[in-house]
């Protein structure tokens, strides 16, 4: 973990993360499912940030050189932000079909890069915004409300 802050609205994480580390894969999305059950965040609410953030760490791990996870965590949502370097993503919306993969075939041996990384992300977030230049990296952002306060809030605020 590159570091917490608390300043602000509310408390933030940031990870680096290593383009086929894989063994530091994962650590990132395990540490935001705790401290968001530490908050007091619904098992639903945790599920689903706790498999998107998961699904976003390891597409960086995949497909790009490196980049970073950040999680922003409020009373009633956490916003995810992927932020990478690397290829980019040629067709958004080819890559969000299930099965559609780009991963070499060294990482599918693994049991890695099936294809669902992005459909899995979609399912679990009540927005979701990708943006993706070729030659140069991916941008993934990620909200997931907490519905047991009852009420939906912007995901721009």
């Amino acid at each position: 973990m590159s570091g917490m802050n608390s300043g602000g609205e509310g408390l933030e994480m940031e990870f680096t993360i290593r383009g086929m580390d894989f063994r530091a894969a994962g650590e990132g999305a395990s540490r935001i499912k705790h401290t968001l059950k530490q908050i007091g965040f619904s098992p639903e609410a945790v599920r689903r940030a706790a498999i998107a953030a998961y699904e976003a760490e390891m597409n960086m791990v995949i497909h790009s050189y490196g980049g970073v996870l950040r999680a922003r965590f409020y009373p009633s949502r956490v916003e995810l932000e992927a932020c990478d370097r690397g290829p980019g993503i040629a067709d958004i919306e080819q890559a969000m079909r299930e099965g559609y993969s780009t991963a070499p075939p060294a990482v599918r041996e693994m049991g890695f890069g099936a294809g669902m990384g992005l459909p899995n992300i979609k399912k679990c977030s009540d927005f979701l915004e990708i943006q993706s230049e070729v030659g140069r990296g991916t941008m993934v952002r990620i909200v997931i409300q907490d519905k047991k306060t009852g009420q939906l809030l912007d995901p721009g605020r």
